[in-house]
């Protein structure tokens, strides 16, 4: 498995449809790409480009966005999001995040993501069921 470095890339695509809008995820009433399904493209981004460099049986979770929506994008156009991995600091990483639409960039910030085993995770999950 190849070391995860500060550089590696990730990218992730949607066209935008009726269920990605913000009438439809209840972030606002207008049919345009909704703010909460371009942050869900960013975290989908920067996973993918860390994922193949864990060790098996671990993966990533978000916990933290900092991110502007600055451009509206209309259904049946394709968003890109990009994510760049630009600081490891032991388990946390740090993302340089963009997404653009067909015409221009419409969302950018910085995402964090954490390093941990799954299966401890979700031991730690379903205790609190208990």
């Amino acid at each position: 498995m190849s070391e995860l470095k500060v550089g590696i890339k990730g990218e992730a695509k949607v066209v935008v449809s009726k269920e990605h809008t913000a009438a439809a995820v209840g972030s606002g009433s207008v049919e345009v790409f909704a703010t909460p399904s371009m942050i869900a493209l960013m975290e989908k981004a920067a996973l993918a480009s860390v994922q193949p460099y864990l060790e098996p049986g671990q993966s990533t979770v978000g916990i933290m966005l900092k991110v502007v929506h600055t451009a509206a994008t209309p259904v049946g156009m394709e968003v890109t999001a990009t994510a760049q991995l630009i600081e490891i600091d032991r388990r946390k990483l740090v993302f340089k995040v963009e997404a653009r639409d067909e015409k221009e960039l419409i969302g950018e910030g910085t995402h964090e993501r954490f390093i941990i085993d799954v299966n401890k995770f979700l031991a730690k999950v379903n205790d609190k069921k208990a």
